[in-house]
């Protein structure tokens, strides 16, 4: 599908990517009276084509076409392209513009932004902080990573009291004006290192979420990261920490069961011990950080022990599915990097049988195996990073290639004992064998579910 371009149409934006992103960015554009330009590889996003056209977005799709991105004012790619992407590279040599989503939301948004980014937690500690502001009185827009495009708030029809945000490194990397309120960094470890050309690049991404603060603004970083000490140093705005362990004289800290909170006017404690789906103390991290920018951004301590009160885990997060035979069967499809496996390793001390792999994104498994070592009696080892996870744990545990998910939950239930946790936690990316991490969690609940009492009942694959 391909529409020819007059010459007065030749002065556009041009939107890269037809996604959930670039479609809202393409109507968001058309809403304020720009023309506008989209393009995207696949042929198959007739649907999409289509409603845009009808708002007069002029589309392509099946190809690009470099003299379309040469002759547009400015490029807004969607934040899965890469940036080093060819047409894109070639266009921007020649002095075409380019601009991410958070620059162009920066340039329309009038309302207090709370954003949150990290390597892992970051959907679960939006999440909780939407609730624990709401809770509080302030109403909110939750957008960003989590699934709502931001510039899709500008098309709203109510403003809010607060925006909260989940910003992917992959948003941060063009931003050049977005400045939020409050910024929330949780941790940092390797992960896309496909797309960056070492972890220097992608830490440096991490941390730009605080470049533009001010002083009136708030950042809120984990103390436990490598750096925290000097790069805090570096910020112009005020800063509160969150950590395991010590106790800090203003910020968050985990003690035991219990998060300490002292800040400016407050001090209490948040006791974890009841809340539902959320073990290990990475989750008592994230609610500490959650704690911290509410509270920053105008909630109440009230507000955030409601929220709290009727949490639950989000699907694929490490999330329980359900107990057969004394065992426990656990979802965490959504941990596509090492860390997150260590993170969710480290929230169960019963002995588990770990379903790891997937496609890799230059994944170093080497860095599970001092969680490994202690905890796990099995891995199963499943999609295109299996003979590399054979390779890397052959001598640490048992480990037994599957082919399907099926299989893998077969092998599961036949090595596991009472007392057990079966963890799908995969330390890789789903496309290998699914449309995405949501499609692999799925699989095996539905699989998990579909079991019956008894070892004999798990041979239907």
């Amino acid at each position: 599908m391909a529409k020819v371009m007059n010459q007065e149409e030749m002065t556009y934006d041009l939107v890269v990517g037809l996604g959930r992103s670039g479609v809202s960015m393409a109507r968001f554009l058309r809403s304020i009276g720009r023309r506008v330009v989209a393009t995207d590889i696949d042929p198959n996003r007739t649907d999409e084509a289509a409603a845009l056209e009808a708002l007069g977005v002029t589309v392509r799709i099946g190809s690009h076409d470099q003299d379309v991105f040469d002759r547009a004012a400015r490029i807004i790619p969607s934040p899965g392209i890469p940036l080093t992407m060819p047409y894109i590279k070639k266009a921007v040599e020649k002095g075409v513009k380019i601009q991410g989503e958070l620059d162009i939301f920066a340039a329309h948004n009038t309302t207090k932004v709370l954003a949150i980014t990290g390597t892992n937690g970051k959907t679960t500690t939006t999440t909780l902080a939407a609730e624990m502001a709401q809770a509080s009185g302030l109403s909110c827009f939750v957008c960003g990573n989590i699934g709502t495009p931001l510039v899709e708030y500008l098309m709203a029809d109510q403003r809010k009291d607060l925006v909260v945000a989940e910003i992917s490194s992959f948003q941060l990397d063009l931003a050049e004006e977005f400045k939020p309120d409050v910024g929330v960094l949780l941790n940092i470890s390797e992960d896309h290192l496909d797309r960056y050309p070492d972890y220097r690049a992608y830490i440096a991404s991490k941390w730009s979420l605080f470049a533009r603060q001010a002083g009136n603004d708030t950042a809120v970083l984990n103390r436990n990261l490598p750096g925290t000490s000097i790069g805090k140093d570096k910020l112009a705005s005020a800063v509160l920490e969150f950590a395991s362990g010590a106790e800090l004289t203003t910020g968050a800290w985990i003690d035991g069961q219990n998060i300490r909170i002292r800040t400016e006017g407050t001090q209490d404690t948040i006791p974890t011990a009841a809340l539902k789906g959320l073990p290990g103390d990475h989750n008592r991290e994230n609610i500490a950080a959650a704690a911290l920018a509410v509270l920053a951004a105008g909630g109440t301590m009230a507000g955030i022990k409601d929220a709290l009160a009727s949490f639950t885990a989000l699907p694929h997060r490490t999330a329980f599915v359900r107990e057969i035979d004394g065992v426990r069967y656990y979802n965490d499809s959504k941990a596509t990097n090492t860390d997150a496996v260590v993170r969710a390793l480290a929230a169960f001390e019963a002995e588990t049988i770990l379903i790891l792999g997937g496609r890799e994104k230059h994944t170093d498994f080497t860095q599970l195996i001092d969680a490994v070592k202690p905890r796990v009696k099995l891995i199963l080892a499943i999609g295109e990073a299996s003979d590399n996870i054979i390779k890397t744990f052959e001598t640490v545990c048992h480990v037994i290639p599957c082919s399907t998910m099926a299989q893998a939950i077969t092998r599961a239930q036949d090595a596991g004992s009472p007392g057990d946790i079966v963890l799908l936690s995969p330390a890789c990316a789903s496309f290998d064998m699914y449309a995405n991490y949501e499609a692999r969690g799925d699989d095996f609940t539905t699989l998990v579910n579909n079991l019956g009492k008894g070892k004999e009942a798990a041979h239907v694959s």
